[in-house]
């Protein structure tokens, strides 16, 4: 029993520190890194066994070979644990322990079968069994009949009146492809040898002091450069034609550095330069994470000067008379895409772009003040730069998933509330939260899996999107920025507004669009005080016969902030002594400048909210104690809008008659529900979507309404017998 309990935890070590070193990206091939990770456990287990050994020897009650290989197979693993296996620590201890409790019992049967030994042996092995197939699988998705489809109700919004093409298909114009670079990479041959245009190196050790120790020693061995000289690598697509073409850059952001990210656009490069416009996807792997470790976002400045660096070398080609790209690019027209953390960096160089000197170190002298017209931040984050960006007068867009096991949360639109406008210039910003998306499939080479093996096992894939359709859903979207943003085509706007202009388009999923002009008017939104009564320009805030009335910092489902406060409003008429319908009222002040007329919108954004916040004096043991009979659906949300003039007329329709209110998209993240807690958060987050109410419509349905003496809009929740909704950023805007 002693020396074959310790022949079993070597055997367990060999398993399984042969599955991580497997999967342990170094560039070596994976087989020799098997072999070495199982030869690097193997020691752990004898020398910590041995160690066990000399320190036990004064335990004579129990046989010290068999204390010291349980207690080297706890160290052994504990030491798998953090740097092979990424799973919750719970998780990790039950699959060791069954397995080693599987192992005995095989053990036990082997020497002595009875019906005790066998029966353990049958149950561990239906477990053993029930993890597996679980872990092999693809998962499921719990959720599928909880939201109706989309596109299926009646929109404001039909296709046949909206003047456009599809943005996501192929445009006119033939495509060339080629790369550039300083030529020093050493392990890409297309930024070596390959390269069609050489570029200079650039020195940003100033930007990112973390460049030192192991790091710096690792990644200068493998790439064949340092900080000091980093290149600027470019893949582009290149529109054929005369020019001058509107500028793209793309940017990835932190995977392993060795799994190169920068092909990964091509769908995205493609269908620009087809459609006029240049598109070049950057290479930054060499700032990514490794083995040898991650700069935790500190190299953030990094990213975003490198953009603008970029910028500075087409400048250099465009205005050189002897170059083959001289005049060939619009350097008034850019727009930066980033993906990840090059979501954030877009918008960190954005904000970059037009100052004199580098924030955090002003000895640094900026002189790049490029025509920055737009940035997209796909699944971005918003917190690795230890500033909180605010960007101006600039379009933008942010996509994110709400399957993306990366980047939980839209961090994305964090950015788009800060974002301010402060001329007369007719901007937008919009935000697309598409269900089923996750962080990897927006870059063609992460597949579906936003962890590495061996967390990725553990992952639910089931719900997820194929990647063509993600892609998909991303041309259409990117496409129509970039044609409203660089081609001036600002029908495309209305997709933001109302997707179902681009459900023929799209692959039937549930869309949460945000959209704001640089004209809208804000009556209400919720951020000027604690005072739940009052609004922008001596507004007043009134409700009456609601079940739950309050405002509130919109959480995250990982517990975090959305730096967005709103106002959150239930009915209950099933639990309620009155009948009369409860209404939120919003009364304008005599000196409120907002404008009402007719080819205005009344605009807010809207979100359902939980019907289980109705139930506030219920305790949590009795909600875990309710029967599954006894629980209420999440209702199909309606109501109705109703605006008042001085005179009395009113005027009032359903929000359904121009969009329908999303339920909460519930997600499923892990195969095992109980770990979705422990590494992702809630099963949901509150999402908001704008809405435009046409004023137009509100004086067709009663003639007598005057819009320009409109004294209060009222949210009367007339349609549903309970509910809760989140009602924000509510005002008149003209797109």
């Amino acid at each position: 029993m002693k020396n074959r309990l310790f022949s079993l935890t070597l055997l367990l070590t060999i398993i399984f520190y042969g599955i991580a070193g497997y999967h342990f990206l170094t560039g070596w091939h994976p087989i020799i890194m098997m072999l070495i990770a199982i030869i690097f456990g193997l020691l752990i287990n004898l020398v910590v066994y041995g160690i066990f050994n000399f320190l036990g020897k004064g335990l004579k009650q129990i046989p010290l070979k068999s204390i010291t290989a349980v207690l080297s197979a706890i160290i052994v693993f504990i030491i798998l644990k953090y740097i092979g296996f990424g799973w919750p620590t719970l998780f990790y201890t039950g699959v060791i322990s069954l397995g080693v409790l599987l192992c005995i019992a095989l053990y036990r049967f082997q020497r002595k079968r009875t019906f005790f030994t066998g029966f353990s042996l049958l149950i561990l092995l239906v477990g053993a069994g029930y993890v597996f197939f679980k872990l092999a699988g693809t998962g499921k998705d719990p959720y599928i009949n909880d939201v109706p489809l989309a596109f299926t109700q009646d929109e404001s919004f039909p296709p046949e009146t909206v003047n456009m093409e599809n943005p996501a298909i192929l445009g006119s114009y033939s495509v060339n492809t080629f790369t550039y670079g300083s030529g020093s990479d050493e392990q890409r041959e297309e930024f070596s040898t390959g390269i069609k245009f050489k570029t200079n190196t650039v020195d940003g050790s100033w930007l990112i002091p973390e460049w030192k120790g192991k790091k710096k020693k690792w990644r200068e061995s493998y790439w064949g450069f340092g900080a000091e000289n980093f290149p600027l690598n470019g893949r582009v697509y290149m529109p054929e034609g005369d020019g001058p073409f509107p500028l793209t850059l793309i940017v990835h952001g932190n995977h392993n550095m060795i799994d190169y990210s920068d092909d990964g656009y091509g769908y995205l490069g493609s269908l620009l330069a087809s459609r006029g416009i240049i598109a070049v996807s950057v290479d930054e792997n060499f700032l990514n994470g490794h083995w040898s470790g991650d700069f935790r976002g500190k190299e953030m400045p990094a990213r975003a000067w490198l953009l603008l660096k970029h910028l500075e070398q087409w400048r250099s080609w465009n205005n050189d008379d002897g170059h083959e790209l001289a005049q060939k690019v619009d350097m008034e027209n850019i727009i930066l895409i980033g993906h990840s953390r090059g979501g954030e960096a877009v918008s960190i160089a954005a904000a970059y772009n037009p100052l004199p000197y580098f924030p955090d170190l002003a000895k640094e002298k900026f002189n790049f003040n490029f025509g920055i017209k737009g940035v997209v931040a796909l699944a971005p984050t918003d917190y690795r730069y230890n500033r909180k960006i605010i960007l101006n007068n600039i379009n933008f867009l942010s996509i994110q998933g709400s399957y993306d096991a990366d980047e939980v949360s839209f961090w994305g639109m964090r950015p788009y509330r800060r974002l301010k406008y402060t001329d007369s210039v007719n901007r937008f910003k919009a935000g697309v939260y598409i269900h089923h998306a996750n962080h990897g499939q927006f870059n063609s080479t992460w597949g579906n899996s936003d962890f590495g093996a061996p967390s990725k096992w553990l992952l639910n894939l089931n719900p997820l999107l194929k990647e063509e359709q993600q892609q998909e859903a991303a041309k259409v979207f990117i496409g129509s920025f970039a044609e409203a943003t660089l081609k001036g085509n600002q029908e495309y706007r209305s997709i933001f507004k109302n997707v179902s202009v681009a459900k023929q388009w799209l692959p039937v999923e549930h869309y949460l669009t945000s959209f704001e002009s640089s004209n809208f008017h804000t009556i209400a939104d919720f951020e000027e005080d604690l005072d739940i009564t009052t609004a922008i320009d001596s507004a007043v805030l009134q409700a009456t016969h609601v079940a739950l009335w309050k405002e509130q910092n919109l959480p995250t489902r990982d517990e975090g902030s959305q730096e967005n406060n709103a106002v959150v409003l239930g009915w209950d008429y099933e639990n309620s002594v009155t009948s009369d319908k409860a209404e939120y009222q919003i009364v304008l002040s005599d000196n409120d400048s907002t404008a009402f007329a007719s080819n205005y919108n009344l605009q807010f954004t809207l979100g359902a909210g939980n019907h289980e916040w109705l139930d506030i004096n219920v305790t949590e043991e009795e909600k875990e104690t309710d029967s599954e009979e006894n629980k209420r659906e999440a209702p199909q949300l309606d109501f109705t809008v109703q605006l008042t003039d001085k005179a009395g007329q009113t005027s009032a329709y359903k929000v359904s008659e121009v969009k329908g209110i999303t339920k909460p998209l519930k997600t499923r993240f892990t195969k095992f529900e109980f770990l979705d807690k422990d590494m992702i958060g809630e099963d949901w987050e509150v999402q908001l979507q704008t809405y435009h109410l046409p004023l137009e419509k509100f004086s067709s349905i009663n003639p007598e309404l005057t819009l320009e003496e409109v004294s209060k809009i009222t949210f009367i929740f007339d349609q549903t017998e309970y509910g809760v909704v989140v009602l924000d950023e509510i005002g008149i805007s003209v797109d």
